[in-house]
């Protein structure tokens, strides 16, 4: 079992940054890989960044350039940095883990919404 606690999310006015946070319960390293999720009303949830185990990367097309998922493995904690918000980014923010098995183990948390409003 992986409980994961989001934080960070909270008002925003458009052109600002934010960090949200994602603390595991157990070491990062022994999680196949990290991601976090949005999703918009009315949307379907959708992958934004995830980074492996190995420390890989990777981020949807439409965040790139804007968001980044650094970590700090000491606190066995997975970010998402969002630069340059717009109302586009409004929605809530999810933190998944992956363990690798048959069949894999996937574990959320309970999300963290975020608005970007003026």
């Amino acid at each position: 079992q992986v409980q994961l606690v989001e934080s960070g999310g909270g008002l925003v006015q458009p052109g600002g940054s934010l960090r949200l946070s994602c603390a595991a319960s157990k070491s990062i390293f022994s999680i196949t890989a990290m991601g976090w999720y949005r999703q918009a009303p009315g949307n379907q949830r959708d992958l934004v960044a995830r980074i492996t185990a190995g420390g890989s990367t990777n981020y949807a097309d439409s965040v790139k350039g804007r968001y980044t998922i650094p970590r700090d493995n000491a606190k066995n904690t997975v970010y998402l940095a969002i630069n340059s918000l717009t109302a586009e980014d409004t929605a809530v923010y999810y933190c998944n883990a992956e363990i690798a098995a048959f069949p894999p183990k996937i574990y959320w948390g309970q999300g963290t919404q975020v608005v970007v409003c003026s």
